[in-house]
């Protein structure tokens, strides 16, 4: 018997190593962890101890005096002489030994396998694949099974833990415990819909109002990205007597249903799309880098190219119901507009009777640094903002916020409800992600990350020509591939195997744009300095590989 006080482990605590003679066959040990200190004083390392014999406790003591079934048990035919320090868990890569070493012990608990409790991440692409649609997609060719988060880690199901620089709906980090508390306090006690008053909504929705621009006075509360932007439109549409003509962006997204389908070109006019309805018109993407008009000067060009849309219109005695925009367009691959180019589209469409909408599902909140809005950053007054994703931090929750004229126009008899828009749970976890983004200095936290990303990236860009552009604001990124700079060509698989790669890392990120070129880094606003570093330390490495020498 040999007793280990190891109370600072906090693995195993106080554990117990049982050396077996079997009558039959070789010798043994089996550790027994999270043991009940108490039993633990009266045991004497090297004792000699018989069958039914009592070593301890599992788990802590409840408040009820019992044994909850809380217990480290593990099996090892070889301890290699040491009599401490043994390992309770293993890397992947080692997973082969360990296994050899220290079996499955179920079979001495009388227990099923444990390696057959989970599915293995083969089984479940054949179940997906059997019970889903072929085309949800799924991240990369090797598929990744999660199974936890926190903060800026994701774990997979062989317990390997990959930095999240892509996922930006965790906004201020994987299962944030204020968020989550906030959740599970409010949903043991009540979870209902807006019929019924509540303070904890009001209370929500004054905060978020609070973030805005003083003319946006009225919020309205729904479940996704998608669903707010399909309020927006209504609004637009009671705002301007009717008018059903809108103008998009080239490569814009707003959601998946059958209005947000019809005004997003990433959609429509992309694989297994169909022709642009009569009544959407789709402007140019304002790309400094790779559009029709090129250069950090060229916002008024583009704006230009807004006002030709209506004047279109116009001539045809047509009035617009208005503009629907992100102030970074994600799809189109991180592209940040040149200076002028947004306030000039939106005041352009309010002058010509319509509205402007400004898409924030995808940068809202903080994401830019310098601003909670991004477009705000870019000097926009919009009459609509949209927002989802970011504002529960992964609960499904949007909202709309309009000014109190359009809402007035819009409170036209019809009554408006979205059963699960601003329920109690909802608007406690809102609350919350707000509250965190305020107290631990989350915007501030996206400009200085982000600023330092620029920094280590500005030599790198300019020691690797396939480097177009590194673009973005705050912790919305991208770096454009090219097969060279003079043509700017865009390199898709080159973008590809640094995704990957950066897999093989540790590290998620992933591509976007037209041609899929683009590489997307968009983490929780949470990354820090140290986090961004690997990243981009990880990024100079794979540039450095052959693939890209060979090119």
């Amino acid at each position: 018997l040999s007793v280990q006080r190891n109370d600072e482990d906090l693995d195993y605590g106080p554990t117990v190593i049982v050396e077996h003679h079997p009558e039959d066959g070789p010798v043994f040990a089996t550790l027994y962890g999270h043991l009940d200190g108490e039993v633990l004083d009266r045991l004497v390392p090297g004792a000699a101890i018989a069958a039914g014999d009592l070593i301890g406790r599992f788990g802590e003591r409840t408040e009820n005096g019992g044994w909850p079934p809380h217990l480290h048990f593990q099996v090892y035919l070889d301890r290699f002489g040491d009599s401490g320090n043994l390992a309770g868990v293993a890397s992947p890569a080692r997973r082969a030994v360990w296994t050899a070493v220290s079996p499955d012990p179920a079979v001495l608990l009388g227990l099923d396998s444990c390696a057959a409790r989970e599915p293995s991440s083969e089984e479940l692409l054949r179940e997906r694949r059997a019970h889903f649609c072929s085309s949800m997609s799924i991240s990369y060719a090797r598929p990744i099974q999660m199974v936890k988060g926190r903060g800026t880690t994701l774990f997979d199901a062989e317990g390997r833990a990959f930095l999240d620089a892509v996922n930006n709906v965790p906004h201020v980090g994987h299962c944030h415990p204020r968020v989550v508390a906030a959740g599970r306090r409010q949903m043991a006690l009540l979870n209902t819909n807006t019929r019924y008053l509540g303070e904890a909504l009001v209370r929500y929705a004054e905060k978020l109002r609070a973030k805005l621009p003083d003319h946006l006075e009225v919020i309205y509360f729904v479940s996704s990205g998608s669903e707010a932007n399909e309020v927006a439109l209504r609004l637009a549409s009671a705002a301007t007597d009717g008018a059903t003509d809108m103008l998009v962006q080239e490569h814009g997204y707003h959601g998946h249903t059958g209005n947000t389908v019809s005004r997003s070109h990433y959609k429509f006019a992309g694989k297994g799309g169909f022709s642009a309805p009569s009544d959407v018109h789709v402007v140019p993407l304002a790309d400094p880098t790779r559009g029709i008009h090129r250069g950090p000067d060229s916002g008024q060009k583009y704006v230009a190219e807004v006002q030709a849309a209506l004047d279109r219109l116009a001539a045809e005695g047509k009035r617009p119901r208005g503009i629907l925009a992100e102030a970074i367009i994600g799809c189109g691959g991180q592209v940040v507009p040149p200076n002028g180019y947004l306030k000039g589209a939106f005041d352009a469409v309010r002058a010509a009777g319509g509205v402007a909408i400004a898409d924030e599902v995808q940068v809202g909140f903080g994401r830019v640094g310098t601003h909670f809005w991004a477009f705000e950053e870019q000097g926009a007054r919009p009459d609509i903002v949209t927002m989802g994703k970011p504002i529960g931090n992964g609960h499904p929750m949007a909202a709309v916020a309009t000014t109190a004229r359009i809402a007035e126009q819009f409170a036209g008899g019809m009554e408006f409800f979205a059963t699960f828009g601003g329920n109690n749970v909802s608007a406690a976890i809102g609350e919350a992600v707000l509250d965190v983004i305020d107290d631990e200095g989350l915007m501030e936290n996206a400009r200085r990350v982000g600023a330092h990303f620029f920094e280590r990236m500005a030599p790198i860009a300019k020691r690797f020509p396939f480097i177009a552009d590194v673009r973005g604001r705050g912790l919305y990124l991208g770096v454009d591939l090219v097969e060279d700079k003079e043509s700017l060509a865009p390199d898709r698989a080159a973008a590809q195997y640094v995704a990957g790669r950066m897999r093989d890392k540790g590290i998620l990120i992933s591509t976007d744009g037209p041609h899929e070129n683009v590489l997307k880094i968009k983490p929780p606003i949470i990354f820090t300095l140290a986090e961004m570093d690997r990243l981009v330390s990880a990024l100079e490495e794979i540039f450095g590989e052959s693939p890209f020498q060979q090119s």
